[in-house]
């Protein structure tokens, strides 16, 4: 039976969590590149593995498709150390799924994004506004670890991954960093975890607004 796949881009935090988690759990799982920026993720062959026409996508060996980053961890580490068994602290997981989407991602991966891609400029209305935003999270983030060790329990798990993925390059948007150390500390901890890997490129030169295609404009 063939290796699931894992439908990637390697500027794509959002793909590099699942890249990390694979890497830890030594999972056997294809990786095929996707250019989201040559409209490679506009055809309709791409529409089929996922309507929204975003990245990452897992393809399992039957050919089920999964999209959704959150999605993907919680499938790939069930029964794994990394999604505790014991329902309170699985439903703590999600929640912290949730909020890295729903909040985190916007406030921090939105930002670097438009910023680094020419789509906003930093003393921009919509640039600042996202600034507030990311030091809000980032300080409700940084509260929560104060005594911790990891965000749920005592130990590592795809919660962590979720919320690394974007908050480790959160600086490359401009937010300020050192105002958080708790979270500084918790950064440094996930990469001490056992086959830690970190393997993020930056946006290529067609990911400039009106330079490529895709859904981003």
């Amino acid at each position: 039976m063939p290796a699931p796949r894992l439908y990637d881009y390697a500027a794509s935090c959002n793909a590099y969590k699942v890249r990390l988690l694979i890497a830890q759990l030594e999972l056997d799982v294809e990786r095929v590149e996707v250019d989201i920026f040559a409209g490679e993720t506009l055809t309709d062959d791409f529409r089929s593995l996922n309507p929204a026409r975003t990245v990452p996508v897992l393809e399992l060996a039957d050919r089920r498709t999964l999209p959704e980053s959150g999605a993907i961890l919680w499938h790939l580490a069930d029964a794994s150390p990394l999604l505790p068994a014991d329902s309170w602290t699985r439903t703590q997981v999600l929640r912290w799924l949730l909020f890295e989407q729903a909040d985190l991602l916007p406030a921090t991966g939105g930002l670097r994004f438009r910023l680094q891609t020419g789509r906003w400029q930093a003393g921009s209305a919509p640039a600042q506004a996202r600034h507030a935003a990311g030091v809000e999270v980032l300080r409700l983030l940084d509260d929560h670890l104060r005594g911790r060790a990891f965000v749920v329990g005592d130990s590592y798990t795809i919660a962590d991954i979720a919320l690394y993925g974007y908050t480790h390059v959160a600086h490359e948007a401009g937010l300020p960093m050192d105002d958080f150390p708790h979270v500084d500390a918790w950064l440094a901890r996930v990469v001490g975890q056992p086959r830690y890997m970190n393997d993020v490129v930056p946006y290529p030169p067609n990911a400039r607004v009106g330079t490529g295609r895709s859904i981003y404009g």
